[in-house]
């Protein structure tokens, strides 16, 4: 999979739609989150894709709340943004807010990531540390487990994801908390620009 959209188009498209630092802390995590799952999961190649798939996700979710995953289409079609592309931002939402359902492992990966990265990063501003750095996957297990923590996040959809992907949620986890290792520093510099 691969893309003709650079992050600067990428970028301008989602902060013409999202001016909440929240949703761009989001946006700037499950980017990151991708790049890092590209890499893990042997898809170096795709690594931009990815990122910028994890990036868009929710373009639309901040202005057209009601009807996220399907705005996107017509906000992705401003940088011309592939069909692919499209398919991928939207099948994020499947079950939720749409039908499309995630094929590829990229897919699978986003649908199963992008709430677990909202779950964790709540755990992680709860620490100390207020970092993700220093998580570990029994902490976070407690976290999903107590169903006020969080409550926003969908614990059914990360279950449902790491299904999809034929993981063990301690597998999901353990990666995942990785791949925000991987990328809490960029998110930090990112945000301080917000």
């Amino acid at each position: 999979m691969t893309t003709s959209v650079t992050r600067e188009d990428a970028l301008s498209l989602l902060k013409k739609y999202n001016k909440e630092p929240f949703h761009l802390l989001h946006a700037y995590t499950v980017e990151g989150v991708m790049r890092w799952y590209a890499k893990e999961m042997g898809y170096a190649e795709e690594e931009e894709y990815w990122a910028l798939t994890g990036l868009l996700h929710d373009v639309d979710f901040e202005v057209y709340p009601e009807e996220h995953c399907k705005k996107a289409p017509e906000l992705l079609a401003e940088i011309d943004a592939g069909e692919d592309m499209i398919h991928s931002v939207c099948s994020h939402g499947y079950g939720l807010c749409c039908d499309i359902e995630p094929v590829h492992p990229m897919e699978k990966i986003l649908f199963a990531a992008d709430e677990l990265t909202g779950l964790i990063g709540a755990a992680a501003r709860m620490r100390p540390s207020k970092s993700v750095m220093d998580m570990e996957v029994s902490s976070l297990k407690k976290k999903f487990k107590d169903k006020r923590f969080a409550a926003g996040c969908s614990r059914d959809v990360i279950r449902q994801g790491a299904e999809k992907l034929g993981w063990e949620l301690d597998e999901l986890f353990s990666k995942t908390i990785e791949a925000m290792k991987s990328c809490e520093a960029e998110v930090a510099r990112q945000m301080e620009e917000v």
